[in-house]
């Protein structure tokens, strides 16, 4: 269930006007009527209803008093189911699951997430589990019918520098943003953020540049938000649905990575595409559970295309990243913030026919005592997508070790056909002992399961 928005203002106050004129007996009956057919489809249906309400008050008359039934019924009017997956479901990537008790011994439970594309062609972040055994089989949990989406975090409190810093990155920063600075707390809310900017006395007629400043402060806090979701859910039940305007036409492409802290523990990112209908931009996810979740914008001049990917851990005392800044070749790069990015530099040209068009990275890499072992995406003739791999020096990833020359999965023929064909694409790959696990899209329609022994894949590189 998810929010139905009118086409415009006036058409909102129109639904609310026809459904305050209605007699409560008939307003009784209607909620009667829509309850029978949603409230066992999904959980806490009125809860969602009056939330609904909640955000759609703004259209009533003043001083209108609507009782409890009405409000749930004006809720209902301004919600409708979408089906995320009815489209795609695609471009995986898996990780370790964070609770791997009471498992037998050599199994491996793990999260799934996967690039699931609706409506509209709107992507989200939806979500799979299920079971590796000590034998390398593949086993999901069986999911559940309908999906809910998160709790938006309330006043979560954003870092006065760290903002300054993106504002600066990002070329907004000048005096009206500082004088909106200055009167902020280190740590500030999004409330307070737009008191200020009401306090401001910006108008329609104001100076350009403060206008322009305003809409790009705003646009900069909206785009960083905190999520989270009910704990006792299913995993398979959660879906990250777009909700900041950077990502109005989806989030695409999550590339997750179980992350080690220097001291040891472990953390969640994921980078992602964040699309308008016009700009893409990689965008990063951070959750210590899969069940809170943070929403960061990246910056730097490296911020750009498709594709970054990050190590698993620091090396040398620094942040690394796979990027695409060409739209041809994959770079790499380093950082001491993991959310400010510069100075790529080119690590792999198209060199093979299967990836003449282009390269990219098919996930994090994964370390291995031979090198960090990396999935690609070639891209050849007829636009054909597929999967390649390299290996690179485990203290200096700069360096290339070793190369497949020809592709490691390629879309056959039962495969090829789909949304976009002949393409086989993965976000991220698992290893489990010496088994590489690799989960993968055909042709952004569906997903399957791919292996490859480990000292298989490493003896084919030259």
């Amino acid at each position: 269930m998810r929010p139905f928005r009118p086409t415009t203002d006036d058409i909102s106050r129109h639904i609310v006007a026809r459904v305050m004129a209605l007699p409560e007996e008939e307003v009784t009956k209607l909620l009667a009527h829509v309850l029978g057919q949603f409230a066992n489809r999904h959980e806490q249906v009125e809860k969602i209803f009056c939330a609904r309400f909640e955000q759609v008050s703004i259209y009533l008359e003043p001083g209108a008093t609507p009782s409890p039934e009405r409000q749930l019924l004006i809720g209902a009017y301004f919600t409708h189911e979408y089906s995320p997956e009815s489209a795609a479901l695609f471009n995986p990537s898996i990780v370790p699951h964070p609770d791997q008790s009471g498992l037998p011994k050599g199994a491996l439970r793990f999260i799934l997430s996967l690039r699931a594309t609706g409506e509209g062609h709107i992507s989200s972040i939806a979500f799979r589990t299920g079971i590796i055994s000590a034998q390398h089989r593949i086993t999901l949990t069986p999911t559940v019918p309908f999906v809910m989406e998160p709790e938006r975090v309330p006043n979560v409190a954003y870092d006065k520098g760290l903002f300054a810093h993106k504002l600066e990155e990002a070329g907004v920063q000048n005096d009206f943003c500082r004088r909106v600075l200055d009167k902020l707390h280190e740590g500030f809310t999004l409330k307070e953020l737009h008191a200020v900017l009401l306090a401001s006395g910006l108008t329609d007629t104001s100076d350009a540049t403060a206008s322009r400043a305003a809409r790009g402060i705003l646009l900069l806090a909206e785009s960083n938000y905190e999520v989270h979701f009910a704990p006792d859910s299913n995993v398979s039940q959660r879906v990250l649905f777009p909700s900041a305007p950077s990502q109005s036409n989806g989030i695409e492409d999550a590339r997750f990575v179980r992350f080690q802290n220097e001291d040891g523990s472990f953390n969640y990112f994921a980078t992602y595409t964040a699309y308008d209908g016009k700009i893409i931009l990689p965008q990063l996810l951070e959750t210590p559970d899969f069940v809170n979740f943070k929403f960061r914008t990246l910056n730097g001049p490296a911020v750009q295309n498709k594709g970054m990917a990050l190590f698993p851990r620091k090396i040398n005392g620094k942040f690394v990243m796979l990027s695409r800044q060409d739209d041809e070749n994959i770079l790499v790069m380093f950082s001491d913030n993991i959310h400010f990015w510069a100075e790529p530099k080119i690590l792999l040209s198209p060199a093979q026919p299967w990836e003449f068009i282009k390269l990219g990275n098919c996930g994090s890499p994964i370390e291995t005592e031979a090198g960090w072992l990396v999935l690609s995406h070639g891209v050849g003739a007829m636009r054909r997508y597929c999967l390649g791999a390299f290996l690179l020096d485990l203290n200096d990833p700069t360096h290339v070790i070793g190369r497949l020359r020809e592709p490691l999965l390629s879309p056959n023929e039962s495969e090829r056909e789909g949304y976009v064909p002949n393409v086989v694409y993965t976000c991220g790959s698992l290893l489990h002992g010496r088994e590489l696990i690799i989960p993968y899209a055909m042709s952004d329609s569906a997903t399957s399961f791919a292996s490859v022994h480990l000292d298989e894949l490493l003896a084919a590189m030259e």
